[in-house]
């Protein structure tokens, strides 16, 4: 299975059975204004790591990016079959 597919698999599970202490439920709990916060935050830092840090952290930061876009998603009631499928289209154009 994909490697992504599984983080979002894991996300939509954290949604679905709160876990204590975990960082996925405090932002669903926070709410919507918090997780793009932190997309924001993310972005910023995606783009400090490829001007100025290297690959190894670019990547890190990332793929810090996309776990807070599924987190977004999520909390939306969406589903990474509905990116896939976006993916697809945007492929055949």
């Amino acid at each position: 299975m994909n490697e992504l597919k599984k983080l979002f698999e894991i996300i939509e599970k954290r949604k679905r059975n709160p876990k204590e202490g975990s960082y996925t439920n405090y932002l669903f709990n926070k709410g919507e204004k918090k997780i793009l916060a932190k997309i924001k935050e993310e972005c910023k830092e995606v783009i400090k790591a490829a001007k100025k840090e290297g690959n190894k952290r670019l990547i890190e930061e990332i793929d810090d990016l996309i776990y807070h876009v599924f987190v977004l998603m999520a909390s939306r009631g969406l589903k990474f079959e509905d990116l896939e499928k976006e993916e697809k289209k945007r492929m055949k154009e």
